[in-house]
């Protein structure tokens, strides 16, 4: 693990991207310390798997109910759904 100040590594950062992508731990430091640390991104490769997420959310039953209290809000009519931006 190579320790490097900010102001070398504003200078050399693609160099130690470069160095960092091939495996090498770099520790960005101030003033001699520490801060942060320049590692390889590690992607997750593995394949999602589908259901993950059933039974651990759930939507309300009124959820697209409208609420007349917020109708009257907005002068007592329903609002105009907006369908894109026009220029």
């Amino acid at each position: 693990m190579r320790q490097i100040n900010i102001q070398e590594a504003k200078t050399h950062l693609s160099r130690l991207v470069e160095e960092a992508r091939n495996g090498e731990d770099i520790v960005l430091a101030k003033a001699g310390k520490p801060l942060v640390r320049l590692v390889r991104f590690e992607v997750d490769s593995s394949p999602r798997t589908p259901g993950a997420w059933v039974g651990k959310g759930w939507i309300a039953d009124d959820f697209d109910a409208e609420d007349e209290t917020i109708l009257a809000l907005f002068g007592g009519h329903k609002p105009a759904r907006r369908r894109g931006r026009k220029p």
